[in-house]
């Protein structure tokens, strides 16, 4: 099984590297391959609704985006975490989980999402809210811990003396692992439950 952990820090081995890090030990402890993406730094635009991603498959900007795309795809898991910066995540990861959700036509339904939010003090749990609609919107099962995810540090790797917030970390990696592995024999059981076709109702004709 895998999981792909998107960091929307722009410091990779920052705070929010922390608390990937203390949930990395728990999926590989548990047989769980894991790749970490940092996506911070780069230069990710926003979407433009051009809708060419309907016709070929993939974004018209060709960057992180498509890069992370078939990884996404291959994951059993999804891990997004982000920093908060005015009660919201970075910029550059909405950008990204913006064009990734809406360019990719795979179906996404019961992959295993978790948010992480890293914050000094404030604005964690808006954030948490923020990413986990990514998951929500398309029928991701959402992965929680013992409480909302999210480590406090302000300091490069000052996190690492969050002891209450790593543990929610290795309780969110545990919970996820669970959910996986549940979700992989319920497959063989039972199979995915059926969709009816989308019904799109607009509220301006």
């Amino acid at each position: 099984m895998k999981v792909l952990m998107i960091n929307g820090s722009p410091r990779s081995n920052g705070n929010t590297y922390v608390a990937f890090n203390e949930m990395e030990q728990i999926f590989q402890n548990e047989g769980i391959e894991t790749e970490i993406v940092n996506i911070g730094s780069k230069a990710i635009r926003g979407c433009i609704a051009c809708n060419s991603c309907s016709k070929n498959g993939r974004c018209i900007f060709d960057d992180e985006v498509n890069m992370l795309a078939p990884k996404f795809e291959n994951a059993d898991g999804l891990v997004v975490g982000s920093p908060v910066y005015y009660a919201s995540a970075n910029a550059t990861l909405i950008a990204c989980l913006d064009r990734l959700f809406y360019s990719t036509h795979f179906d996404k339904t019961m992959k295993v999402g978790a948010a992480v939010a890293v914050a000094r003090r404030g604005g964690i749990t808006s954030t948490f809210d923020e990413l986990n609609k990514y998951f929500a919107i398309c029928g991701m099962p959402i992965a929680s811990g013992q409480y909302w995810n999210g480590v406090h540090g302000r300091e490069q790797g000052e996190a690492i003396h969050d002891a209450e917030g790593l543990q929610q970390m290795r309780t969110l990696a545990g919970n996820m692992v669970f959910l996986m592995k549940s979700i992989a024999l319920g497959k063989e059981k039972y199979g995915i439950p059926e969709k009816e076709f989308f019904q799109m109702t607009n509220f301006i004709r």
